[in-house]
Protein backbone atom coordinates (compact mmCIF):
# COMPACT_ATOMS: atom_id res chain seq x y z
CA UNK A 1 0.00 0.00 0.00
CA UNK A 2 1.35 3.40 -0.91
CA UNK A 3 2.15 5.95 1.73
CA UNK A 4 -0.14 8.46 0.02
CA UNK A 5 -2.99 6.58 1.72
CA UNK A 6 -1.67 7.62 5.12
CA UNK A 7 -2.86 10.69 6.97
CA UNK A 8 -0.51 13.02 8.84
CA UNK A 9 -0.85 11.13 12.12
CA UNK A 10 -0.04 7.78 10.48
CA UNK A 11 2.99 9.30 8.77
CA UNK A 12 4.19 10.81 12.07
CA UNK A 13 3.73 7.47 13.86
CA UNK A 14 5.70 5.62 11.18
CA UNK A 15 8.52 8.18 11.40
CA UNK A 16 8.61 7.97 15.22
CA UNK A 17 8.63 4.17 15.15
CA UNK A 18 11.47 4.18 12.61
CA UNK A 19 13.51 6.26 15.06
CA UNK A 20 12.74 3.93 18.00
CA UNK A 21 10.30 1.06 17.60
CA UNK A 22 10.40 0.38 21.34
CA UNK A 23 8.65 3.60 22.34
CA UNK A 24 5.62 3.12 24.58
CA UNK A 25 2.23 3.94 23.08
CA UNK A 26 1.81 6.70 25.69
CA UNK A 27 4.93 8.49 24.42
CA UNK A 28 3.93 8.00 20.78
CA UNK A 29 0.45 9.27 21.57
CA UNK A 30 1.77 12.42 23.28
CA UNK A 31 3.91 13.15 20.22
CA UNK A 32 0.96 12.93 17.82
CA UNK A 33 -1.87 14.12 20.08
CA UNK A 34 -3.63 10.80 20.68
CA UNK A 35 -4.41 8.66 23.72
CA UNK A 36 -2.28 5.54 24.25
CA UNK A 37 -5.26 3.36 23.26
CA UNK A 38 -5.94 5.28 20.05
CA UNK A 39 -2.23 5.16 19.24
CA UNK A 40 -2.12 1.40 19.79
CA UNK A 41 -5.10 0.99 17.46
CA UNK A 42 -3.45 3.15 14.76
CA UNK A 43 -0.22 1.12 14.96
CA UNK A 44 -2.21 -2.14 14.86
CA UNK A 45 -3.97 -0.97 11.69
CA UNK A 46 -0.64 0.08 10.13
CA UNK A 47 0.62 -3.47 10.73
CA UNK A 48 -2.61 -5.02 9.46
CA UNK A 49 -2.41 -2.96 6.25
CA UNK A 50 1.21 -4.00 5.71
CA UNK A 51 2.60 -0.48 6.08
CA UNK A 52 4.64 -1.68 9.06
CA UNK A 53 5.98 -5.05 7.97
CA UNK A 54 7.92 -5.99 11.08
CA UNK A 55 9.62 -4.61 14.15
CA UNK A 56 13.33 -5.28 14.40
CA UNK A 57 16.57 -4.14 16.01
CA UNK A 58 19.30 -2.42 14.01
CA UNK A 59 22.69 -3.90 14.90
CA UNK A 60 26.12 -2.49 13.99
CA UNK A 61 27.57 -5.09 11.56
CA UNK A 62 31.12 -4.34 12.71
CA UNK A 63 30.14 -5.24 16.29
CA UNK A 64 29.28 -8.69 14.91
CA UNK A 65 32.60 -8.95 13.10
CA UNK A 66 31.05 -8.27 9.67
CA UNK A 67 33.37 -5.53 8.44
CA UNK A 68 33.24 -6.31 4.71
CA UNK A 69 30.27 -4.93 2.77
CA UNK A 70 29.95 -5.75 -0.92
CA UNK A 71 27.39 -5.19 -3.62
CA UNK A 72 27.42 -8.00 -6.16
CA UNK A 73 25.97 -7.82 -9.64
CA UNK A 74 24.90 -11.34 -10.60
CA UNK A 75 24.86 -12.16 -14.30
CA UNK A 76 22.75 -15.00 -15.59
CA UNK A 77 21.99 -17.08 -18.62
CA UNK A 78 18.31 -17.34 -17.66
CA UNK A 79 15.53 -15.40 -15.93
CA UNK A 80 16.39 -15.20 -12.22
CA UNK A 81 13.05 -13.88 -10.96
CA UNK A 82 12.11 -17.29 -9.54
CA UNK A 83 15.42 -17.79 -7.75
CA UNK A 84 14.63 -15.93 -4.51
CA UNK A 85 14.83 -19.07 -2.32
CA UNK A 86 18.32 -19.90 -3.63
CA UNK A 87 19.57 -16.39 -2.82
CA UNK A 88 17.81 -16.38 0.56
CA UNK A 89 19.56 -19.65 1.44
CA UNK A 90 22.89 -17.79 1.56
CA UNK A 91 22.81 -16.14 5.01
CA UNK A 92 25.45 -13.53 4.20
CA UNK A 93 23.13 -11.98 1.61
CA UNK A 94 21.18 -9.17 3.29
CA UNK A 95 19.21 -8.07 0.22
CA UNK A 96 18.58 -9.40 -3.27
CA UNK A 97 16.93 -7.42 -6.07
CA UNK A 98 15.96 -8.42 -9.61
CA UNK A 99 17.25 -5.56 -11.75
CA UNK A 100 17.27 -4.31 -15.32
CA UNK A 101 20.55 -3.81 -17.14
CA UNK A 102 23.64 -5.91 -17.80
CA UNK A 103 23.15 -8.00 -14.66
CA UNK A 104 20.02 -9.83 -13.53
CA UNK A 105 20.27 -9.59 -9.74
CA UNK A 106 21.93 -7.19 -7.32
CA UNK A 107 22.78 -8.54 -3.87
CA UNK A 108 24.07 -6.85 -0.74
CA UNK A 109 26.52 -9.08 1.14
CA UNK A 110 28.21 -8.70 4.54
CA UNK A 111 31.10 -10.91 5.57
CA UNK A 112 33.93 -10.91 8.09
CA UNK A 113 36.78 -11.07 5.54
CA UNK A 114 37.39 -10.87 1.82
CA UNK A 115 38.13 -14.61 1.91
CA UNK A 116 34.66 -15.14 3.31
CA UNK A 117 33.27 -12.92 0.53
CA UNK A 118 35.05 -15.12 -2.00
CA UNK A 119 33.27 -18.14 -0.50
CA UNK A 120 29.93 -16.38 -0.91
CA UNK A 121 30.75 -15.67 -4.56
CA UNK A 122 31.47 -19.37 -5.08
CA UNK A 123 28.08 -20.23 -3.57
CA UNK A 124 26.41 -17.70 -5.89
CA UNK A 125 27.89 -19.55 -8.87
CA UNK A 126 26.21 -22.72 -7.59
CA UNK A 127 22.77 -21.14 -8.14
CA UNK A 128 21.21 -22.47 -11.33
CA UNK A 129 21.47 -19.92 -14.14
CA UNK A 130 24.23 -17.78 -12.61
CA UNK A 131 26.94 -17.18 -15.21
CA UNK A 132 29.02 -14.45 -13.60
CA UNK A 133 29.44 -11.97 -10.77
CA UNK A 134 30.94 -8.54 -10.34
CA UNK A 135 31.58 -7.52 -6.75
CA UNK A 136 32.15 -3.98 -5.53
CA UNK A 137 33.51 -3.71 -1.99
CA UNK A 138 32.40 -0.67 0.01
CA UNK A 139 35.23 1.16 1.75
CA UNK A 140 32.97 3.35 3.88
CA UNK A 141 29.24 3.80 4.42
CA UNK A 142 28.27 7.45 4.79
CA UNK A 143 24.76 6.55 5.92
CA UNK A 144 21.92 4.08 5.52
CA UNK A 145 18.30 4.97 6.11
CA UNK A 146 14.86 3.48 5.80
CA UNK A 147 12.26 4.91 3.43
CA UNK A 148 10.85 8.19 4.67
CA UNK A 149 7.11 8.38 5.39
CA UNK A 150 7.28 12.17 4.99
CA UNK A 151 8.42 12.28 1.34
Amino acid sequence: MALDHLDGIDRALVALLQQDAGQPYAALGRAVGLSPGATHERVRKLRERGIIRRTTVEVDPRALGLGVLAFVMVESSAWMGDSAPAFAAIPEIEEAHVIAGNASVLVKVRTATTEHLQDVLKRLYAIEGVSGTQATVSLETFFERPPSPTL
